[in-house]
């Protein structure tokens, strides 16, 4: 089995969020085996900014739904989506 890489958009709760403490605490929260690769700040709209973020793993069953709960738990996340997934 290779690696898989997972790129999640997540939007903050709301504006007031500092999302350098949100990547920090997505960073922590990422399950056993999971990497962060790169984080991007991208627009949404009215000042909204969501975090880009690749995360790398190991190819199993269940690993994005793994990754994307743990992301949905950390406070201050509204919501999670994969937006990009391939293996490596």
């Amino acid at each position: 089995m290779g690696d898989v890489a997972l790129q999640y958009r997540v939007l903050p709760d709301g504006l007031d969020v500092n999302l350098d403490e949100l990547l920090a605490d997505i960073t922590k929260s990422l399950p056993e085996g999971a990497k962060l690769k790169a984080s991007e700040k991208k627009p949404v709209a009215f000042g909204l900014q969501a975090l880009h973020v690749l995360v790398i793993l190991e190819d199993k069953e269940g690993g994005a739904e793994t990754v994307e709960a743990a992301l949905a738990a950390v406070a201050g996340v509204q919501s999670v989506e994969i937006v990009q997934m391939g293996l490596l």
